[in-house]
């Protein structure tokens, strides 16, 4: 029996770990937004994409491992570009941040990381956590000490006055000075991204450092776009990504800032690339539903990585999800979501998939197709166009499209498979069939691979 189970486990890694791998004879929607590729073959050798044909046009090597993808739609992994790996859906902030700040980096980061890879997402922008947790996560996963998805880390906020009790992850700005040396050391400590809220609350002085200093890093910077003078002291300041649609109840973006953001869209490169928005409206669409039915908050997959105690805290402030204080202006934002994404849209900004996964009942298991249901079936935007926001652009974005962002020769092996259409039926991503990242599967057949976890 020993022996037995010995070869079975042998079997199983060899299968999960072999070093030369083809997917075989699923559709391929390769994330450049061609037309799809059926009967797709892709050679995946160690952890890189070798070649891409068809079974007409590409025989299988000798020495590869052949999975079935027929019936499938193969992809690249998603992003998530705005998570927060130290939230797993408590309803109360205050809490959570007192009692689990010394448990992020052991147990709540990484079982965030681990739901966010299994949902499908293989890239993921944590904006806002503690610098040494953040770098700590960033670090495990790439030397592959625990699973998730490739991690592009902000660290803490930098804002004009952190919250009481937020110090740890939000770090307030005094001067110029201040502003450039908190760049200084997040450039140092090894994040990837810049994340700046109320910038309209610094002087234009202060805002503008951290961008020249991020900047003078490489690193590119994200804002929140709440209010309309984020947007525009953004804009002044140079600003790459605006993150939220916000003006909580307002219909709409004021012409002015409507009129800048075209002035911005249409300097392209010579203002450094393209404007990206990452407008995070599912939370917000969904929430009505969600109190009508909040039966999907029972669901098992959020669990995965986190203690008992951890799961029946965060379940308890869940009780009552239509009186949380935290969501009681959403229905009143829910009418203003279509327009403000219309408005964007005809700006020219460029959209990322981003959801704020991890904030009040939203779980990382499930956030990030919620809101490719939402772009496609509700802000009408092509299911192409979608998933290209979702796999393409964020690479573009990242400076990382040289290996990551689309199915191509010479990329590292992030892929999913989903069986059916997704491009009739976008909610398919909501049960991924196979997940491969850097080469080694996590997920096949719907089921989890334990034996790499």
């Amino acid at each position: 029996m020993r022996i037995l189970i010995t070869l079975i486990i042998l079997l199983i890694a060899s299968d999960t770990f072999a070093a030369n791998t083809a997917l075989v004879g699923g559709r391929l929607i390769d994330g450049y937004g061609n037309a799809p590729l059926a009967n797709s073959v892709i050679l995946v050798k160690d952890n890189i994409i070798v070649q891409v044909g068809t079974v007409d046009t590409l025989p299988i090597p000798e020495g590869y491992t052949v999975i079935s993808t027929e019936g499938m739609d193969v992809l690249p992994g998603l992003w998530e570009n705005h998570a927060h790996l130290m939230l797993n859906g408590h309803a109360d902030y205050v809490h959570w941040d007192k009692t689990y700040i010394n448990r992020l980096s052991d147990e709540i980061m990484p079982a965030s990381a681990l739901q966010l890879l299994l949902a499908g997402v293989t890239s993921a922008r944590d904006l806002g956590a503690p610098l040494q947790d953040s770098i700590n996560i960033k670090q495990r996963i790439a030397s592959g000490e625990i699973p998730g998805p490739r991690l592009f880390v902000s660290g803490p906020f930098l804002q004009h006055k952190a919250y009481p009790g937020t110090e740890a992850f939000r770090w307030s700005i005094n001067s110029v000075k201040d502003a450039r040396q908190k760049v200084d050391k997040l450039a140092a400590a090894g994040v990837d991204i810049i994340k700046l809220i109320d910038q309209d609350k610094m002087s234009l002085q202060e805002a503008q450092a951290i961008v020249e200093q991020a900047h003078k890093h490489g690193l590119k910077v994200v804002a929140h776009a709440h209010r309309p003078d984020e947007i525009r002291r953004g804009l002044v300041i140079g600003v790459d990504n605006f993150e939220h649609t916000g003006l909580t109840t307002a219909p709409g973006f004021p012409k002015d800032v409507l009129n800048q953001l075209k002035e911005r869209t249409a300097t392209g490169r010579v203002a450094g690339g393209p404007l990206f928005w990452t407008p995070t409206v599912e939370g917000l669409w969904n929430y009505d539903a969600m109190v009508a039915n909040p039966e999907h908050l029972d669901a098992d997959c959020w669990h995965r990585g986190l203690k008992p105690d951890t799961i029946a805290d965060i379940k308890q402030s869940l009780q009552q999800p239509g009186k949380l204080s935290y969501m009681q202006l959403t229905p009143l934002r829910k009418p203003t979501l279509k327009n403000k994404i219309a408005q964007l849209r005809e700006a020219g900004v460029v959209f990322l998939v981003g959801t704020d996964s991890g904030i009040p009942t939203k779980f990382h298991c499930q956030s990030t197709w919620n809101e490719l249901a939402v772009w496609v079936d509700v802000m009408e935007i092509p299911a192409m166009d979608t998933l290209r926001a979702a796999t393409y652009w964020p690479a573009v974005m990242m400076g990382v499209s040289d290996k990551l962002g689309t199915i191509s020769e010479g990329k590292y092996a992030d892929i999913i498979a989903v069986k059916g259409d997704v491009l009739r039926y976008i909610n398919r991503l909501s049960d991924v069939s196979l997940v491969m990242k850097n080469g080694v599967i996590y997920k096949k057949e719907g089921r989890v691979v334990e034996n790499v976890l």
